[in-house]
């Protein structure tokens, strides 16, 4: 299940959906609008296997690494913001849920970084050629 933040634009949710990549969003048809951060959390773990995309870059923390859920910071700007969760969601270091679980990533123009469960250090993980 893919979540956007409240803070995306709804043309990036509306893109994504017209390029068949299910989406919700908080506020929209997912929690309730004007959300706290502190509240994301439990709510993620509220559903199956989701993959929070933010542009928030207070997500970007190590201690939030678990196994069942993903987070992604991306730092792009808003109207470029569905092409980057489509790249994403199609890079095949991050292409299934199950690839993304444990993860929290922060993605720009140049390239990704990562946060993963058990793991002493960030990933760096470039964008395929």
């Amino acid at each position: 299940m893919n979540i956007l933040d409240e803070n995306v634009h709804a043309e990036a949710r509306t893109r994504l959906r017209s390029w068949r990549i299910r989406v919700h969003q908080i506020g929209h048809d997912a929690g309730r609008k004007a959300i706290q951060d502190d509240e994301i959390i439990p709510l993620l773990l509220g559903f199956r296997r989701p993959t929070f995309f933010t542009r928030d870059r207070g997500f970007y923390q190590r201690a939030l690494c678990h196994a069942r859920y993903s987070v992604v910071v991306m730092e792009v700007h808003p109207e470029e913001v569905a092409t980057f969760v489509r790249r994403l969601l199609r890079h095949p270091a991050f292409d299934t849920e199950a690839t993304r679980l444990g993860a929290v990533i922060r993605l720009s123009h140049t390239g990704l970084t990562v946060w993963r469960l058990h793991e002493e250090s960030e990933q760096r993980v470039d964008w395929p050629a």
